[in-house]
């Protein structure tokens, strides 16, 4: 953690070290490094009504320099929201030392989507307890500040607490986004160079149309007729060489870190349910003399779960999520509809159901179980819907 121009020693440290303990310790927040802000302090948790906190222990004379103050905030906090792909973002900014000629800041007063809270001179918390943005955003926020130590045995405390909670998050991170091997992708590779050199060893290759039904090809009338295999063969049979090498280097780029990610079983049920839910989508809105073959359903179901992956820990993948993964899966969609002989249905099937089987099976360290229920529920009702539609719902 940087403690951004906190100095040892000053008149506001016991108060500091109490909320940087209470929102690090209680409420989950980390802090945020920013290269160049002095005598401030920065702390995000995406995952509260309030994401983002700011302890100002600067003097701030007049309005004039408050007013320079918030500007300055709000251009950081603009730069936060957008590596972080927020649509909306509040913050609440404790000024810790106004001067008597700041007159603008008023109880519950909001300067957009900045809240501002002072504490006067005597540096007690205790003064908050009747301020209404606190007993919004934290209302206990004084209980969880109130410690029976005093002064050096308070610091002790408080420096290992935060400590402590500091080392088990940075644990986690560590466990989530630690390389393993990718066994599973790299298996689902072989399986699909080996099934394409068998359709030559013992068909008449990748394109041809026997070949391909003989080998579990995706074909509307065969599944209805009982065939459901083909909504999970179908993914690994590929129409061509450039059609299997595309598919294999996608998966090649994608899979390792997700599988990483999510481990080698979640990754794993993602990759097939994304392929099944791909293929129900391109039987009911294909033609019915329609074959379909291919693991870039799957593909998208991946890149759905990356993006719900990542979501969760944007502010590490925020960056990534905004000028890459979110910019592929637009561009391959639009390619989709533009040219011939892409299976769009199934890509979007696949890109949808990445998402909500991910939220099913959650995002360690983030999913609560509430969150794995609801994206149980919805991931149900889209595979219902998906089944109707295939089977009766086709023309």
């Amino acid at each position: 953690m940087e403690e951004q121009g906190v100095m040892i020693g000053s008149k506001n440290d016991e108060l500091v070290m109490k909320l940087l303990h209470y929102f690090i310790a209680d409420k989950d927040y980390n802090p945020i490094v920013l290269h160049g802000a002095k005598n401030e302090i920065w702390l995000e948790n995406l995952d509260s009504d309030y994401p983002i906190v700011r302890i100002v222990t600067d003097y701030i004379h007049n309005d004039e320099q408050f007013q320079f103050d918030l500007l300055k905030t709000r251009s950081i906090l603009k730069k936060i929201k957008k590596k972080t792909v927020s649509l909306h973002m509040e913050m609440v900014s404790f000024y810790l030392n106004l001067g008597d000629n700041v007159h603008m800041i008023k109880e519950q007063q909001k300067y957009e989507h900045i809240s501002c809270v002072s504490i006067p001179e005597n540096l007690s918390i205790n003064q908050l307890q009747k301020n209404k943005i606190v007993l919004e955003a934290f209302p206990d926020l004084m209980k969880r500040t109130t410690f029976k130590e005093k002064g050096e045995e308070l610091f002790i405390r408080l420096t290992r607490d935060i400590t402590k909670k500091s080392e088990t998050d940075a644990r986690k991170a560590e466990d989530v986004f630690r390389i393993r091997k990718p066994v599973v992708t790299m298996a689902i590779i072989a399986i699909n160079v080996l099934i394409f050199i068998a359709m030559y060893l013992f068909g008449n290759g990748s394109t041809d149309v026997a070949t391909l039904l003989a080998f579990g090809a995706n074909f509307g009338e065969l599944v209805r007729a009982g065939q459901v295999y083909r909504l999970i063969t179908s993914a690994f049979l590929h129409i061509g060489f450039i059609h299997l090498l595309v598919n294999c280097y996608s998966l090649y780029v994608i899979g390792p870190q997700l599988e990483s990610f999510l481990g080698r079983w979640k990754y794993l049920a993602v990759y097939l349910l994304s392929a099944i839910a791909g293929n129900l989508l391109s039987i009911s809105f294909g033609s019915s003399l329609q074959i379909s073959a291919g693991a870039s359903g799957a593909i998208f179901g991946l890149l759905g779960s990356l993006v719900y992956f990542g979501y969760h820990y944007r502010i590490y993948l925020g960056t990534v999520l905004r000028s890459q993964i979110i910019p592929i899966i637009v561009l391959n969609l639009l390619a989709g509809f533009l040219l011939s002989g892409i299976d769009n249905a199934a890509h979007i099937g696949g890109l949808i159901a990445g998402v909500f089987v991910t939220m099913a099976l959650g995002v360690k360290g983030k999913s609560s179980l509430q969150d794995r229920i609801n994206g149980g529920i919805i991931s149900v009702l889209f595979f219902g819907f998906l089944i109707y539609l295939g089977f009766f719902g086709a023309a």
